[in-house]
């Protein structure tokens, strides 16, 4: 991993409403992984678009990991 290439992204915690900070990696493409909350430190499903042709970030979304609904 090259942490110049991170990308900084802010998301809301679906728990507590924290905002956290993540930092992406497009060069791994399009993935779904669970991060910790940085205050309440609970799992969040972490969904990440990224466009093949460019390695642009489209979107991040955040789940609580007990939703089955996504």
């Amino acid at each position: 991993m090259n942490e110049e290439l991170l990308e900084p992204r802010d998301v809301q915690c679906p728990y507590c409403g924290t905002m956290c900070t993540l930092l992406i990696d497009a060069s791994q493409g399009s993935i779904s992984t669970v991060e910790d909350c940085q205050r309440c430190c609970s799992p969040m499903q972490v969904a990440i678009e990224v466009d093949a042709l460019d390695d642009t970030v489209l979107s991040v979304t955040v789940h609580r990991d007990d939703a089955s609904d996504w």
